[in-house]
């Protein structure tokens, strides 16, 4: 799915009239304001599902007290083969995010107990299939075999971790990027991958943003002393890490076929992972 694509499935909703919706993301949904409104459109409907649970745990954490998007239509729709779903726009930042403001909404998140419906455990390694398909040929399918071994065998070491926290409610993608902070303070951004599993998880990024991404030592710290634990010392933070790097590279795949700088990205990523270099520099994308 494109720009255009997404355009014309928002167009079908009756979302696409007035002034031209302003794009601000374009990855496993494309993501729009319009007006008082974001509206984020899925690239299947395969993912209509994950949409519905996304709306019910935004709601599920509004009633809380946890400080995250608010949906503005209490359902998810399916147009044109594409699950879509609209929500309050909220105000502009006043600020970027920070590891610290990151790591007190995980801590309020962590504590919670389980909602009242069913999340699905954390499902890591579930996509790489899906992103490989919509890469196509654009990818060696040398590449596309190798991560696809090197998700069978971290799915079998991620099932059998014996955790360090107690397990429950998780963001499932927990980055400054999905912390909003507007003039109440910071806001939990992106709940499709919530989920109930590991609280590992969850802080398992943060560790290869500093180890992959080139977040400062500094930062990193700052945000495991706001959490209060630094998982790199858990036995199972290497078997987390390894299973995140697959999932990572397969993710880019997915935008390989339209952009040049994915298939870059996913070819550097890759060929670290092959070489077992852990200190080769991985660009956000």
């Amino acid at each position: 799915m494109d720009e255009a694509r997404a355009r014309d499935v928002l167009t079908a909703a009756g979302l696409g009239g007035g002034e031209p919706a302003e794009l601000l993301a374009l990855g496993e949904n494309a993501v729009f304001a319009a007006g008082d409104l974001v509206v984020k459109v899925g690239r299947e409907a395969a993912l209509l599902e994950r949409a519905e649970r996304e709306l019910a745990v935004a709601a599920w954490l509004s009633d809380a007290g946890v400080r995250a998007v608010r949906a503005a239509e209490p359902a998810a729709r399916l147009v044109d083969g594409h699950p879509l779903t609209v929500w309050h726009r909220l105000p502009d930042a006043v600020r970027p995010a920070g590891p610290e403001d990151l790591a007190a909404l995980l801590r309020h998140l962590h504590a919670l107990p389980a909602p009242p419906f069913a999340l699905p455990a954390r499902d890591l390694l579930g996509g790489v299939e899906r992103w490989l398909r919509l890469a196509g040929g654009a990818v060696d399918p040398a590449d596309a075999a190798y991560l696809r071994a090197r998700r069978d065998a971290y799915a079998g070491e991620v099932a059998g971790l014996t955790p360090h926290l107690a397990p429950g409610a998780i963001h499932g993608d927990a980055l400054p990027r999905n912390v909003h902070v507007g003039p109440d303070g910071p806001v939990l951004v992106d709940l499709e991958t919530v989920s109930y599993d590991l609280r590992e998880h969850d802080l398992v990024v943060m560790a290869l943003s500093r180890d992959r991404y080139g977040l400062p030592a500094a930062a990193y710290e700052a945000f495991t002393r706001a959490y209060g634990w630094d998982m790199r010392g858990w036995d199972g933070c290497a078997v987390l890490r390894g299973a995140r790097e697959t999932a990572s590279c397969a993710w880019v795949a997915q935008h390989a076929p339209a952009n040049p700088n994915a298939l870059a990205e996913f070819r550097r990523r890759v060929a670290s992972l092959r070489d077992g270099d852990p200190e080769v520099r991985w660009h956000a994308f």
